[in-house]
């Protein structure tokens, strides 16, 4: 989201240099400040700096700046520690000390809400942000897009931002150590079989991406190697070679993409050797997670972002609760113990199956999953004699659909608990809601520190 500048006329030119001083971060992480009352972007650059910009690309209403020099530094500006931070692109916030990246992200928050909403911001209770103890290591899952040098040698990691150059990703410091040793060892053993690589300019070869998924608790690893074909040479070979090099592989699955997208997974999944899913555990619920199922990459924050959303449901056991884009059900079955009945919905029918078969593992009864979306569910439930006390939702990034909106308005949930991975997307839909709800808390939760993401939860009360 960009901010819109007041005055339309271009005063600056490309390539043109101009000193410039950062107000506060974006939301994607990079600097911002305003030259002759244009907004300028900078990333890289932090609240406080003084610096001098490079013009790198002009847009009607804002313009784009890489820094020239630092001629006053951010008293908060550390090294970064990953040896590629500026090439990779995959953190954009490692130059900044962590306790610092906490008040920023909550800063992110507040600017959304002026934004987007017509509140009052500094009426508003926006909460200090719910930081890690050790912000490293915190990742579970990895999807390094693998390719091939010159001299046959495989590399494997992430293109660099706003490029098609793989930038290899031997040792990332912000993926589960086991992440990393599993990716950088089936890299090794693609290449000892002279597996045909996928070349992306060519469209030729086959293997594309390694994904690799570690229970942090479990100690289990999934592999999957997404791969433009069914048949991969040495296939029964490879297998046999990853297992007896990593025995805490447990599941090995290969899922075929043959289209020419940016999308990871293609449609078929073929469950290859071990089990079909590898567990893992939040406090005390356990998952089975298949190659496809979603869950939440930070385990150790998710636990508190989950009890956050407990406290703010302020459940007293006779609470009737709808959990809206539920997925395989962790939130709902999070605060089933503490309420009458949950009912959870999603419109991925897969989701709903793992929901059902979670809840039922776990032998919580008073969880019932149901496929579609909430905008059919919810009014057809109050028309049926149920109604729930508090609605609660975490949407994707685009936020909640305006149907559900409207059928919150309609069904009026005494409580309603908005988790959001997108303070803009939070702020629009909170406005959208305005007459009918207030807003209590605001509660920031870094689920990925170093990066600019800040999940939050909001407490919304009716009116």
């Amino acid at each position: 989201m960009r901010e819109k500048s007041n005055n339309h006329s271009i005063k600056i030119s490309q390539g043109q240099t101009f000193p410039l001083t950062i107000k506060r971060l974006g939301i994607n992480g990079e600097g911002v400040g305003h030259y002759k009352r244009q907004v300028v972007f900078v990333p890289g650059a932090l609240p406080g700096e003084e610096i001098v910009v490079e013009a790198t690309k002009i847009h009607p209403k804002y313009a784009e700046g890489k820094v020239k020099k630092i001629r006053k530094q951010s008293p908060f500006r550390v090294k970064p520690p990953c040896p590629i931070y500026e090439e990779c692109g995959g953190c954009q916030l490692q130059h900044l000390a962590y306790e610092q990246q906490l008040k920023e992200k909550r800063d992110i928050v507040i600017q959304a809400m002026e934004r987007h909403t017509k509140l009052h911001v500094n009426k508003l209770d926006i909460r200090s942000t719910i930081g890690m103890e050790d912000p490293w290591n915190y990742r579970n899952k990895s999807q390094f897009q693998v390719g091939q040098l010159k001299n046959g040698k495989v590399i494997a990691g992430l293109y660099g931002q706003d490029s098609h150059r793989l930038v290899p990703i031997q040792n990332c410091m912000v993926q589960h150590p086991l992440t990393n040793k599993v990716s950088e060892e089936v890299k090794q053993i693609l290449e000892d079989f002279q597996v045909p690589i996928y070349d992306e300019r060519k469209r030729k070869g086959i293997v594309r991406t390694i994904v690799t998924r570690a229970g942090f608790r479990s100690g289990e690893v999934q592999v999957v190697l997404i791969t433009t074909q069914k048949e991969v040479p040495r296939k029964k070979l490879i297998m046999a070679e990853i297992q007896k090099r990593l025995p805490e592989v447990k599941s090995l699955v290969q899922n075929i993409n043959g289209n020419k997208t940016s999308l990871i997974f293609g449609e078929k999944t073929l469950h290859l050797s071990g089990e079909e899913v590898i567990q893992e555990t939040l406090g005390d619920l356990s998952f089975e997670l298949s190659a496809r199922a979603f869950f939440q990459l930070n385990p150790v924050q998710t636990v508190k972002l989950y009890d956050e959303v407990k406290k703010a449901a302020g459940l007293t056991g006779q609470e009737k609760i709808a959990d809206a884009y539920c997925g395989v059900g962790t939130i709902g079955m999070w605060l089933a113990s503490g309420a009458s009945e949950v009912r959870g919905m999603d419109t991925i029918e897969a989701a709903i199956i793992d929901a059902q078969e979670n809840a039922k593992r776990h032998g919580i009864d008073n969880a019932t999953y149901v496929t579609g979306t909430a905008e059919h569910w919810l009014p057809k439930w109050v028309e049926e004699g149920w109604k729930p006390d508090v609605v609660v939702v975490d949407p994707p990034r685009t936020g909640c659909d305006q149907k559900f909106l409207d059928a919150i308005k309609k069904v009026k949930p005494k409580k309603f608990v908005y988790v959001s991975c997108n303070p803009s997307t939070l702020a629009k839909d909170i406005e959208y809601l305005a007459k009918d709800y207030k807003v209590e808390y605001i509660q920031p939760v870094d689920m990925f520190p170093h990066t600019a993401h800040v999940e939050c939860v909001a407490q919304l009360t009716l009116i």
